[in-house]
């Protein structure tokens, strides 16, 4: 029986579905087939028996496919059909893929704001570019650092956005102007950026070989976190859904609850295997509803956390997982895990290749799978705050799933009719007229006097979706939107257009070329753009010769490409424009280089342009 589970398991052709047919074939005893029915009806219950001895429920199964019902009663079948009912109206979660985002550069990393509204890619130039999520075209595009950007953070109110850069700078813009604000040196590189929940004036930085830093804005001061060993700085760590705590975790699975305020050691705990070893802590996430939150570790288990559980624990406590997700068949590790907008999903995105896996936190079942290209890494995986979409990246480009959506107007009018062709239309008497002059006015009674009173279309009424469970309105300064700038190609001469002024801060954004840069220079002064503060954090007993994951990733053939990033020179040149189809030809990892820029990168590198002839 161990190795009739086992084997079904093996050949599981997708969540739900098992391969019964090659089963029968191999199997035709009486016996075989009624073991194959329980099963069926263990699996329908959602218990996940199939797991038996060996590796049958590797993912928890849902309902199977039609097969071997002579088993069932009519209740049972009933509740099946129930439960396929709410499940079609229930489903909150992308099921197929819906198109690509492509920033031209190659993109690393990204990041939704509060909304949903506006999503913010890093690439490997340098650039933040910034995309219009409704309307999937890209609003801004912020020439940001030198070197690929690693890590990406929105503020509370979308107004800023701090960054971190392979050269172990942090930075905060201001969306709105494209401006940066400050800076912050590091000696190591940067792992992870994240403001504070509620507070934009306070951001966590995650470097590597160290303990983890806050940073306070306002006066550019440094508070380093407490650790549990001196001894293992490998630390990651990630505030809670308030930023009342800080959760740190280190190589040797040990998980610290820090008060965000006085760094004092609230709770604590170790998560182990199943032999007592302890499991290196790879990232730590919350959900943005709920007190829930889940751990990514090396042994390829994610397990999800109740934060009220850990807080009563305590120091040295013991809480069991809620739920533990994980590959049993594959054994696949898990290169970015994050929560759905309501907090009910879990996706994991494979270490191994473009393929999504999403389970229901509830149960712990798997529901789908979302596969990529074939061959290609993913990098990094992000959920939408309020619908079931899911932006990946892989391979330079942004990729979107989400849900099929199909048209039923019957849903809303159930008289609907579609008509192959235009029908005259017979309009009954007085149909459209603005008043019936033969209509008697009865006395206005109920509903009736209900109409005539004043309805209220200037208040608008807070969106649950968008406020936390203590706040009731709405952030009325919260940045939504970007106004986007049209690029013309030959712009006629307009004697009322926009001032010097304005086209002169326009033109780093929108890629204008250097001569309509000096032009707009010569037509009078202008005032010189602040430059923003530079401040060198200083960690003691750091590595400084340590080198992002990014830039040495094994295996990968763009590793050494990475590397250069964007040449100092390039900034507002012709081929940045965001408008244009292709930069440059060859491999989309290749720099667009010219002349002197060209040889100078050249010569730091010590070989030639990957893409380019060496004449």
């Amino acid at each position: 029986m161990a190795v009739l589970l086992g084997w079904m398991g093996l050949h599981q052709i997708e969540p739900g579905r098992f391969s019964h047919g090659a089963v029968f074939n191999v199997l035709a005893s009486r016996e075989s087939i009624r073991a194959l029915n329980d099963v069926e009806r263990d699996v329908r219950g959602k218990k996940a028996v199939c797991a038996g001895s060996v590796a049958g429920s590797c993912f928890g199964a849902r309902t199977p496919g039609p097969c071997f019902r002579s088993g069932i009663g009519r209740s049972e079948r009933a509740a099946k059909m129930n439960l396929e009912l709410l499940e079609s109206f229930g489903q909150n979660y992308p099921e197929e893929a819906d198109g690509t985002l492509d920033c031209i550069s190659m993109a690393l990393t990204c990041t939704f704001n509060r909304w949903g509204t506006l999503l913010a890619v890093g690439c490997n130039d340098g650039r933040i570019v910034i995309w219009d999520f409704l309307t999937r075209g890209i609003a801004k595009i912020i020439s940001a650092h030198i070197h690929p950007v690693c890590s990406l953070c929105w503020s509370r109110d979308g107004h800023k956005l701090v960054s971190a850069s392979t050269d172990n700078m942090v930075s905060q813009w201001d969306v709105l102007t494209g401006d940066c604000d400050q800076r912050f040196r590091f000696p190591s590189p940067i792992l992870k950026v994240q403001y504070h929940p509620r507070d934009q004036n306070r951001v966590l930085v995650c470097p590597m070989k160290s303990a983890p830093v806050m940073l306070t804005l306002s006066d550019s001061k440094h508070v380093v976190l407490p650790v549990d060993d001196d001894s293992d700085l490998n630390v990651v760590a990630s505030f809670d859904r308030r930023g009342e705590y800080i959760y740190t975790g280190n190589a040797k699975g040990k998980i610290l609850v820090l008060k965000t305020d006085t760094q004092d050691l609230v709770a604590s705990f170790r998560v182990t295997t199943g032999t007592s070893n302890t499991t290196a802590i790879k990232s730590i996430e919350f959900a943005r509803k709920g007190s829930c939150f889940l751990i990514n570790t090396a042994d390829r288990i994610i397990r999800v956390y109740d934060g009220r559980e850990i807080l009563t624990c305590g120091r040295d406590g013991e809480p069991e997982p809620m739920q533990k997700l994980q590959d049993l068949v594959n054994r696949t590790p898990w290169k970015k895990c994050c929560f759905s907008g309501d907090g009910e999903y879990i996706v994991a995105g494979s270490a191994r290749q473009h393929a999504l896996y999403i389970w229901e936190k509830s149960i712990g079942n798997l529901v789908k799978i979302l596969h990529g290209t074939r061959g290609e890494l993913l990098l990094d995986v992000a959920w939408h705050p309020v619908r079931p979409i899911i932006a990946s990246i892989s391979s330079g480009v942004v990729s979107i799933w989400a849900q099929n959506q199909v048209e039923n107007w019957s849903a809303f009018a159930p008289d609907f009719k579609e008509l192959d062709e235009n029908v005259e239309y017979e309009e009954r008497e007085s149909e459209f007229d603005i008043e019936d002059e033969d209509k008697s006015e009865p006395e206005q009674t109920g509903a009736d006097a209900a109409e005539d009173e004043e309805v209220d279309v200037t208040s608008v009424d807070p969106i649950a979706a968008f406020c936390s469970s203590d706040e009731e309105l709405e952030d009325s300064k919260a940045l939504l939107y970007l106004p986007i700038a049209p690029e013309v190609e030959d712009p006629e001469e307009n004697p009322y257009g926009p001032p010097p002024d304005a086209v002169q801060t326009a033109l780093p954004d929108e890629g204008i070329g250097c001569d309509k840069k000096r032009q707009s220079l010569s037509d009078g002064p202008q005032p010189p753009k602040k430059k923003p503060k530079t401040t060198n954090i200083e960690l003691q007993g750091v590595p400084s010769d340590e080198v992002h994951p990014l830039l040495g990733v094994k295996g990968d053939g763009k590793s050494k490409k990475k590397q250069a990033g964007r040449p100092k020179g390039s900034k507002g040149k012709e081929k940045d424009s965001p408008f244009k189809p292709k930069l440059y030809k060859g491999d989309r990892g290749s720099l667009p280089l010219e002349g002197a820029a060209k040889g100078k990168v050249q010569a730091e590198l010590g070989q030639p342009l990957p893409g380019k002839d060496p004449a």
